[in-house]
């Protein structure tokens, strides 16, 4: 105990994780481990066939290859650490393992904010402005975005890692979370941490609100446009265009939404690490099925690609 006492020395963390039963330990490394698994084949798969599938290069699957991109990151950030702990008695992670997890994955999160961002105006361009779509969203343009959520999300977590990581940490060393989350982490801290949680709440907060504001007004004047169209199956097929975009928006702000904005007093930690496997380990595995469940041309192309693949191997 006294190696972390005054917060100099410290050199792991303990992870209390979910429980610590033997038994539903195993249990719960096998379920985290077939998601993880169905995580990875379904955005790499994702990216494969947008890249070997000529009539999904458009800007909306470029957009959606590097979001698989980041989910793959994303949850590779946490679930390796997470599998590993449910197999070791005393579940732990070293100090720079931990900044370095929460590093990846603010700046991975915000990345993604920034993607579905960009995805929404995409879509507000081909749907209120069809005519400039190919001068609006191109190459040039649709590059800039991709680089300015990597860069901005990896700046934003510089900020992240060196506010939390410069405080002295001698309160405890066990964080009652399954991997570095932010509020945990800042109650072992035995300064105050209203300062830092300011700090944080804006950076953070200006960029989710932005990003979050950029989709509403998108969307807003999506359906203006939407319910211009006279026939009915014209509404329907114009908005089935965005129906995944706007599942996948819901499900990430929502779940993001409860656990930054709900005050951690009026809900357990058991209830807000269930809400982090949400947006965690869940959603990644989640999203490359409502694209190519609710997408047309996703699903369209896999078909093709699927009978081209059945009888190459005849």
């Amino acid at each position: 105990m006294e190696e972390w006492k005054n917060g100099t020395n410290l050199s792991n963390f303990i992870l209390l994780g979910f429980t610590d039963d033997p038994h539903m330990k195993l249990l719960l490394f096998l379920v985290f481990l077939v998601i993880y698994v169905i995580t990875l084949i379904g955005n790499v798969g994702m990216i494969l066939l947008i890249r070997i599938v000529p009539c999904l290069h458009t800007p909306m699957y470029f957009f959606l290859s590097h979001l698989s991109f980041v989910d793959t990151c994303y949850v590779s950030s946490i679930s390796p650490q997470l599998l590993v702990n449910f197999l070791i008695p005393i579940p732990s992670i070293s100090f720079a393992g931990c900044a370095a997890q929460m590093y990846f994955s603010v700046a991975l999160g915000t990345a993604e904010c920034i993607l579905l961002a960009a995805m929404a105006i995409d879509r507000y361009v081909a749907i209120c402005n069809p005519l400039l779509y190919s001068v609006i969203m191109n190459v040039t343009f649709c590059v800039q975005l991709v680089v300015g959520s990597y860069v901005v999300g990896f700046l934003h977590s510089i900020i992240y890692v060196a506010s939390v990581f410069q405080l002295p940490f001698c309160n405890s060393n066990r964080i009652s979370h399954f991997f570095c989350e932010i509020p945990p982490l800042l109650k072992l801290s035995c300064t105050d941490t209203r300062f830092i949680k300011v700090l944080l709440v804006i950076f953070s907060g200006s960029i989710s609100m932005s990003c979050l504001l950029a989709i509403v007004v998108s969307y807003l004047y999506i359906l203006l446009a939407i319910l211009k169209i006279n026939s009915a199956t014209g509404r329907k097929k114009t908005f089935s265009t965005c129906a995944s975009h706007l599942t996948a928006v819901t499900v990430f702000y929502g779940t993001i939404l409860f656990v930054y904005l709900w005050p951690s007093s009026s809900h357990s930690m058991d209830l807000e690490r269930v809400v982090s496997v949400l947006y965690t380990i869940i959603i990644p595995m989640l999203n490359p099925m409502i694209y190519s469940v609710r997408n047309r041309e996703v699903k369209e192309a896999l078909r093709v690609t699927m009978c081209r693949r059945k009888q190459e191997s005849r």
